[in-house]
């Protein structure tokens, strides 16, 4: 019999009043013979190799092989949603977990690329029914980047690898 999930009203919070490297682990499912693909931007490097750690981490944690995570780096956040494809288009691929990190600057570059990149790994994870983790910061400065990336907020790779995990319990 198929697994029912329960619907509870949670409080919700903001990044800033939580910390991203603790979720619940209740009921989580067995991934040890689960394939991820870790896609990775290179723009922002410092900060998105910190998200990309601490996703590994948190897979291997939670029991994934560490032959079954695969990384590939892309330019920046905007080849995520390509990079995305191509690991889902891979029957061996189960998850993938994508990293990146756009900083707010002085144009509005950051709401096209952030929501095309959210549109665009959303339509792949449809297209090919596997989990398609959005783990793109989308700070307003360089620090809250870096409090997102294993700083005073937690590790936002963390919750990501988390939700891939979970995300296969479906």
């Amino acid at each position: 019999m198929p697994k029912a999930y329960s619907l509870k009203p949670v409080k919700i919070m903001s990044s800033a009043h939580k910390n991203l490297s603790i979720f619940s682990t209740e009921n989580l499912p067995d991934v040890s013979d689960k394939k991820f693909a870790l896609v990775v931007a290179e723009w922002n490097e410092e900060v998105t190799n910190a998200l990309a750690a601490g996703a590994h981490k948190t897979l291997l944690a939670y029991g994934a092989k560490e032959e079954n995570v695969i990384r590939v780096n892309v330019p920046g956040s905007y080849e995520l949603t390509f990079a995305a494809q191509k690991m889902a288009q891979k029957s061996e691929i189960d998850a993938i977990i994508c990293i990146g990190c756009v900083i707010q600057g002085e144009t509005k570059h950051n709401d096209y690329i952030n929501n095309a990149v959210a549109q665009g790994l959303t339509t792949v994870s449809l297209k090919y029914d596997k989990p398609v983790i959005f783990g793109v910061l989308t700070p307003n400065t360089e620090q809250q980047a870096l409090d997102r990336a294993g700083g005073i907020h937690g590790n936002k790779g963390d919750e990501a690898a988390i939700t891939a995990v979970k995300m296969l319990a479906f």
